[in-house]
C-alpha cells in the first residue's frame, strides 16, 4: 500500500534531518574532559592561524649580501647579539640537536655567537662537540655563584614542606632544588653576567628542540629595526599550584609603582578569567597565561630597566622562586605585559619550533618536519593550554602579520568566532 504524499516528505524531512545531526555528532568533538572545575570544548577552541600562509614580515629585512655576515668579517652586519643557552655537560646530546637545527634554518647563513652557560665548568668534549657545529664563535661560560646559589633569606625546612605540598598538587620538580635555582637565574640573573655586558639581545635556545622553518632574514636586527622588545612563538597556561601568590605579590608591587605600568599594557591578558576561569581563581586574579620562554627572542635593556629590576627584586624577596615553583616564563611574561608596551612583543608567526609536545608549526614552503597549523603533540587535551586565542583577542596579531595578511580581520572573526 503506497503511502500518501506529504507522509512520504515528512519521512524524508526525518531522514534528512536524521543523517544532518549524525554527521554533526561525528564531526564535533566532545569536551576535553568529562566535566568538572576545567572542562573545555574543542568547540571553544580557534581555528589555528597557522593555517592560514605565512611569508615573512614586510621589508625591510637584513639578508645576507656577499660576506656581509661572514663569521670571520669584523665589520660584518651582526650587532650586539647572541644566542644564548643554559646546558649541562650531560646535556650535549640534546644541546646538539638544537644547534643542528637553528645553524641548517638560519644561524649558518648570519653566524651569531653562541653563548653557553654552565653552573660547573664546561668538560672539553662538550667544547669540542659544539664547536664543531657552527662556524660562528662559542663562549663557555660559567656561572658565579652568588648569582646560582640559594639567597640567603631562604629557609630550607620551609623550602621542602612547601615542595612537599607541591608534589601533593602535581606540580613538576618541586623538590628539585635546581629546578628553582633555574627558575630565578633565568629570571633574573643571567643578564648581570659579565660576558653579556655589552649584548643587547639574545636568542634562548635550549636542549632538544627543533626548528622547523627557513629563516632568511637576520631576526636581531628585526627586532632593533622595529623596535621591539620580545619576540615568542607559543603561549600557553601555567599550572596555578606553581604560582599561587604570583599575582598577589605583583598587585603589591604595583601599588607601590603604579608609574611603571605602560598605558598599553595587556593587562586583560594577564587576567582573563573567561576561557578557563577555575585557573584565574586557583592563580588569584592571574589567568597564568605566559609565553614559554624555552623560546624567546629579546632585548636585554628591558630585564635591565629600573621597572624591572625592581620587580625582580621584590619577588625574589618574596621567596615564591623556591616556596612556589615561579618560574621565568610567567614572571618575564607578567613583567612584559604590565611595563611594556604590548605592541613591542612580537610572535614569530614564521619561525617554526617544538619544545615538546608543543609546536609552532607555519603553513610556509619554508618548512618541514611538522605537521601545519598543529600546536601539539600528544592527547588532544593539550589542546586546552594553548593561550594564543587570548593574546590575539586582547593585543593581536602584530602590525607586521596584519600587512602579511590582508584579510587578518576577516580570519579573525572566522576563526575565533567566541573570543572577538
Amino acid at each position: 500500500m503506497a503511502l500518501p504524499p506529504a507522509i512520504r516528505l515528512m519521512a524524508i524531512g526525518t531522514m534528512v534531518v536524521f543523517f544532518y545531526l549524525c554527521v554533526q555528532i561525528l564531526q564535533a568533538p566532545s569536551s576535553l574532559s568529562a566535566g568538572g572545575k576545567d572542562a573545555v570544548k574543542f568547540s571553544d577552541m580557534p581555528r589555528d592561524p597557522n593555517l592560514d600562509p605565512t611569508g615573512e614580515p614586510p621589508e625591510p629585512l637584513h639578508r645576507v649580501s656577499g660576506n656581509n655576515y661572514a663569521p670571520d668579517n669584523a665589520n660584518s652586519n651582526r650587532i650586539n647579539a647572541t644566542i644564548l643557552s643554559l646546558v649541562r655537560n650531560e646535556e650535549l646530546e640534546g644541546i646538539l640537536q638544537s644547534m643542528r637545527d637553528l645553524e641548517r634554518t638560519w644561524n649558518h647563513k648570519f653566524n651569531y655567537p653562541w653563548t653557553f652557560f654552565n653552573d660547573v665548568p664546561f668538560t672539553e668534549e662538550f667544547k669540542k662537540a659544539t664547536r664543531a657545529m657552527t662556524k660562528a664563535e662559542v663562549r663557555y661560560e660559567l656561572i658565579p655563584k652568588e648569582h646560582w646559589q640559594v639567597p640567603s633569606w631562604i629557609n630550607r625546612d620551609l623550602f621542602r614542606e612547601s615542595a612537599d605540598v607541591l608534589k601533593e598538587q602535581d606540580v613538576q620538580y618541586a623538590h628539585m632544588l635546581s629546578y628553582h635555582q633555574m627558575c630565578r637565574w633565568n629570571s633574573g640573573m643571567f643578564y648581570k653576567h659579565p660576558a653579556l655586558k655589552d649584548m643587547q639581545y639574545y636568542w634562548r635556545v635550549e636542549p632538544k628542540v627543533h626548528f622547523f622553518c627557513d629563516v632568511d632574514y637576520d631576526v636581531f636586527r628585526f627586532m632593533q629595526d622595529r623596535n621591539k622588545t620580545y619576540g615568542f612563538t607559543i603561549t600557553l597556561y601555567d599550572s596555578p599550584p606553581s604560582v599561587t601568590t604570583l599575582w598577589p605579590e605583583t598587585l603589591k608591587f604595583l601599588a607601590a609603582n603604579a608609574q611603571y605600568q605602560h598605558p598599553n599594557n595587556a593587562m586583560k591578558w594577564l587576567t582573563d578569567k573567561e576561557r578557563r576561569p577555575q585557573h584565574n581563581i586557583d592563580a588569584n586574579g592571574y589567568s597564568t597565561c605566559h609565553f614559554w620562554s624555552n623560546f624567546e627572542i629579546a632585548d636585554m635593556n628591558f630585564w635591565r630597566s629600573s621597572a624591572y629590576e625592581e620587580y625582580f627584586e621584590h619577588l625574589d624577596r618574596a621567596g615564591g622562586f623556591f616556596y612556589e615553583r615561579w618560574g621565568d616564563a610567567p614572571v618575564h611574561s607578567i613583567a612584559l605585559g604590565l611595563f611594556e608596551d604590548a605592541s613591542k612583543i612580537h610572535w614569530f608567526k614564521d619561525i617554526g619550533y617544538q619544545h615538546i609536545p608543543f609546536f609552532n608549526c607555519p603553513n610556509s614552503p619554508k618548512c618541514r618536519g611538522c605537521i601545519t597549523g598543529r600546536p601539539y603533540d600528544g592527547d588532544a587535551k593539550l589542546l586546552k593550554e594553548d593561550c594564543r586565542p587570548n593574546w590575539f583577542k586582547y593585543v593581536g596579531m602584530g602590525p607586521e602579520w596584519t600587512t602579511v595578511d590582508a584579510h587578518v580581520d576577516l580570519i579573525l572573526k572566522t576563526s575565533y568566532p567566541r573570543i572577538i
